[in-house]
C-alpha cells in the first residue's frame, strides 16, 4: 500500500530527499540534465538552439515541449556509430532501433529514417506513423504482447523487418496471415530470461510474473523455436530477443541476461542444427531526470557490451549474431524539455512547523503522468529570468484536480517566483507526449522542435475543437 503523497512532508523540517542539495547558485544549470544547446543569455533567460523560452512562450504558448532537433539527432547518431564500430570486428556491427513509444511521430520517424537507425513500433497507430514517414518495412521491428489481427497483417503487408512474438497464439495467426498473404514473414522469440531489473516494477520487464515473452525457465521459449520452426517457410527465424526493463544504468543485468539467452541461442544450434543470425539485447538505458542520477555514455555501454556478448558467445562455441539493442529514452529524454507558466504560488503550513511551497503552473499530470506513475523525480529552474533570491524547497504541482497531481515532488527554487514566471522541466521527452492525457478535457500541449535560431512546431497543439470532435 502506498504511503499519501505528503506523507514525509509532515516530518519537521523536512529538507526533502538526501540526494537533493541547496545549490549556492539558484541559476545554475546541471548540464546533464539538459540538451546541449541549453544555456542561459546574458540577462539569465534559459535559450535553446539560440532561441530564448520567452520568444517561445510568446510564440508558441504554454505548456509547450520543446526538442533541440540537434541534440536528439547527435544523440541518436552517436549510438550508430558508437556500437557500429566496436561491435565491427565480432559481427559486422550492431543495428540500434529508436524506441517509438519514447515518442514518436511523423517528423521523428523522419529523422530517424534520415540518420540511419532502425524503429521500433508496438501499435498499428505506430506502424502508420513510421508508414506515413516513408520508413523503409526492412528496418521496422514490430512489438506488442497482443498484436491484433489488423496490426499483423498491417505488418506482414507492408514488409515489416522483424514481429517479436509473444505468445504461442501469435505464432499461429502470424503463419495464416503469411500463408493467405503469400509472405514469409521474419520473427524473433521474446524471451522472458528471469532478471530482476533494478528499476521501477512497473518498467522491469524480464522478471518471471509479468505479460511479456516466453520463459527461458519453463522452457516455453524453446517450444516457441520448435512451433515457428514448423511454420516454415511462412514463418522465417531470426534470432532470439530479450529486454530486461527500463531506466537502467549499468551493464550487470545485460550480462546476465546475455549469458542466459545465448545459452538458448547455443541449444537451438545443437537442437535443429542452425545459428540464429541475428540477438537483440534489448536496451532501456538510463537518463539523468536528477542529479541523483548518473547515466553511462554509449560508448562505455557498447563496449561492456560487445565483451560480454564475445566471452558469452566463445563460451557457448557458437558465433557472434548479429546484434541490436533498443536505447529507449536515452535519445528523446534528454533532447526536450517542458515550458511551463505559473498560475499560483501558495505557502501551506503543515504539522510539525514544517511549511511547504507549491507552485502551479499550467500543465500537469495530462502532459507528465511519470511523476504520478511510476513515482520520478524530475527537476526544473526558473526559464524566464534570473533572480537573487534565497532558495526555497518547492514543490511543482498541475493544475488538475488530483492531489496526485505532481510535475516535480521537490527542487530548490528562488523565492521571489511569482504568477507569470517561466518554469522549464528537463529529460520530458520520453514518455510524457507518449503518456499524455485530456484529463479534465485539457488539450494536450504542441511539441517545438528547436534549431540554429529556428523554431517550429512538429506536432501542433490541441483545440477544444479537437477534444469535441469526437462527440456523437
Amino acid at each position: 500500500m502506498r504511503a499519501h503523497e505528503a506523507g514525509a512532508l509532515h516530518a519537521d523540517g523536512y529538507r526533502g530527499p538526501t540526494w537533493l542539495h541547496q545549490p549556492q547558485d539558484v541559476n545554475a544549470l546541471h548540464s546533464i540534465l539538459w540538451a546541449s544547446s541549453v544555456g542561459r543569455s546574458t540577462d539569465g533567460v534559459l535559450a535553446v538552439g539560440g532561441v530564448s523560452v520567452t520568444d517561445l512562450a510568446q510564440q508558441f504558448g504554454t505548456p509547450a515541449y520543446v526538442v533541440d532537433e540537434a541534440d536528439f539527432r547527435g544523440r541518436a547518431a552517436e549510438f550508430v556509430r558508437t556500437y557500429s564500430e566496436i561491435f565491427d570486428g565480432l559481427c559486422g556491427g550492431a543495428d540500434v532501433y529508436y524506441a517509438g513509444k519514447a515518442f514518436l511521430c511523423t517528423e521523428i520517424a523522419r529523422w530517424i529514417r534520415d540518420d540511419g537507425l532502425f524503429l521500433d513500433v508496438c501499435s498499428g497507430g505506430e506502424l502508420a506513423v513510421a508508414i506515413r514517414a516513408g520508413m523503409p518495412g526492412a528496418r521496422i521491428g514490430m512489438h506488442g504482447n497482443n498484436k491484433s489481427l489488423a496490426e499483423l497483417e498491417a505488418a506482414v503487408d507492408y514488409g515489416v523487418g522483424r514481429i517479436i512474438v509473444d505468445s504461442f497464439e501469435e505464432i499461429d495467426r502470424l503463419a495464416a496471415i503469411a500463408a493467405r498473404l503469400g509472405r514469409s514473414a521474419p520473427v524473433l522469440v521474446r524471451v522472458t530470461v528471469g532478471v530482476e531489473a533494478h528499476t521501477h516494477e512497473f518498467i522491469a520487464t524480464a522478471h518471471e510474473d509479468q505479460k511479456f515473452g516466453f520463459s527461458l525457465a519453463t522452457g516455453d521459449a524453446a517450444e516457441a523455436v520448435r512451433r515457428i520452426l514448423a511454420h516454415a517457410p511462412h514463418l522465417r527465424l531470426l534470432g532470439l530477443h530479450s529486454h530486461i526493463g527500463s531506466q537502467i544504468f549499468d551493464t550487470s543485468g545485460y550480462e546476465v541476461s546475455a549469458r542466459r539467452i545465448l545459452r538458448l541461442h547455443a541449444q537451438v544450434a545443437r537442437e535443429h542444427g542452425i545459428e540464429l543470425p541475428e540477438l537483440d539485447l534489448g536496451g532501456g538505458f538510463g537518463i539523468a531526470y536528477t542529479s541523483e542520477h548518473d547515466p553511462l555514455p554509449p560508448k562505455s555501454l557498447a563496449a561492456e557490451m560487445a565483451e560480454i556478448v564475445d566471452r558469452e558467445c566463445r563460451a557457448n562455441g557458437v558465433a557472434v549474431p548479429r546484434i541490436s539493442i533498443e536505447p529507449g529514452r536515452a535519445i528523446a529524454g534528454p533532447s526536450t524539455f517542458t515550458l511551463y507558466e505559473v498560475g499560483t504560488v501558495k505557502q501551506v503550513r503543515l504539522d510539525g512547523g514544517a511549511n511547504r511551497r507549491y507552485v502551479s503552473v499550467d500543465g500537469g499530470m495530462s502532459d507528465n503522468v511519470r511523476t504520478a506513475l511510476y513515482d520520478a523525480d524530475f527537476s526544473a529552474t526558473l526559464a524566464g529570468r534570473a533572480s537573487s533570491a534565497a532558495p526555497v524547497l518547492t514543490r511543482v504541482v498541475g493544475k488538475h484536480c488530483e492531489s496526485g497531481d505532481i510535475v516535480v515532488k521537490d527542487e530548490f527554487l528562488p523565492a521571489d517566483i511569482v504568477a507569470g514566471d517561466l518554469i522549464a522541466v528537463p529529460g520530458t521527452g520520453a514518455y510524457c507526449r507518449a503518456l499524455s492525457s485530456q484529463y479534465n478535457h485539457t488539450p494536450r500541449p504542441p511539441v517545438v522542435a528547436v534549431r540554429d535560431g529556428q523554431a517550429r512546431v512538429i506536432v501542433r497543439r490541441e483545440t477544444v475543437d479537437d477534444l469535441l470532435a469526437l462527440d456523437v
